[in-house]
């Protein structure tokens, strides 16, 4: 099948037109230390007048590209920018209140500290994107992917979400004994009951946490063989017994901060293997 391709100039900026879609084909800047040699590739910034004039120019259908551009110092609340791609982007000191960013990429997208408050990700990709300290009171996820996302001390107060959001809600149950398991030193998978008056919690990942557990069994990977004990990956001086109860007394319950206090376990044993 071929396609049309039509190829024009913004400021600098290549978009091809290609069955719909604009694309936006942008040269990474190269650096020039104080020595005046040429060095490493840096993202292309784009100003607010760049924007404004792919917004303008863009037809009915169309998904403007910026990716791995860089936003800086400017206020964008209030905008419409539906359909695009924003992946790889970085926004710094970028007012984005009441943006309409519906059916947008922003996967891996840097969005530190910017205010976000009231703005629009309804069926967005947001995977692994950073909103670390943002303002995201009143948004719409309704239907986003956040998977990876990461919302340490974000604002997230009537934030709204739906049953096709993915990877809001937390992913064990938040109620009753539940089953959890965790790979440890020399691949050895331990399988841990989670009482029901265990602290649990999780971000946007696969990985839960817990303030207590009982250590039901240990075995190696094809579950072949039994052991005693293991010992953690990440802390080398805590370790599981077989029959024995575990417990961290300074338990973080806060389940936005991922890397932090806690008893990092899956909901099953392939996710533990995967680790």
């Amino acid at each position: 099948m071929s396609y049309m391709r039509v190829a024009y100039h913004i400021l600098g900026i290549s978009f091809v037109k290609n069955c719909g879609i604009i694309k936006l084909s942008v040269k990474k800047a190269n650096c020039i230390d104080n020595t005046g040699v040429k060095g490493c590739n840096a993202m292309k910034e784009i100003t607010k007048e760049t924007l404004l004039k792919a917004m303008k120019s863009r037809d009915a259908g169309e998904h403007p590209v910026f990716r791995e551009c860089e936003f800086k110092d400017m206020d964008l609340s209030g905008m419409d920018l539906h359909n695009m791609d924003f992946t790889l982007s970085s926004f710094q000191n970028v007012n984005l209140e009441r943006v309409n960013f519906e059916n947008c990429s922003v996967e891996n997208a840097l969005f530190d500290g910017n205010s976000l408050h009231g703005a629009n990700f309804q069926n967005a990709n947001m995977k692994t994107a950073a909103f670390r300290g943002c303002d995201m009171r009143e948004c719409n996820i309704k239907g986003a992917n956040l998977y990876g996302a990461v919302l340490e001390h974000a604002k997230l107060d009537d934030i709204q979400s739906d049953e096709a959001t993915q990877w809001f809600r937390m992913h064990c149950p938040e109620t009753g004994p539940i089953l959890g398991y965790k790979k440890c030193v020399n691949d050895r998978v331990v399988q841990l009951l989670i009482p029901a008056d265990a602290k649990r919690t999780s971000a946007t990942l696969p990985s839960c946490r817990c303030s207590k557990a009982k250590v039901l069994s240990i075995k190696n990977f094809d579950e072949t063989e039994e052991f005693e004990e293991a010992w953690s990956l990440v802390d080398e001086n805590f370790v599981y017994r077989k029959g024995q109860w575990v417990e961290v007394k300074d338990f973080n319950e806060d389940r936005w901060m991922d890397s932090t206090t806690g008893i990092h376990f899956w909901m099953n044993r392939n996710e533990a293997l995967g680790y």
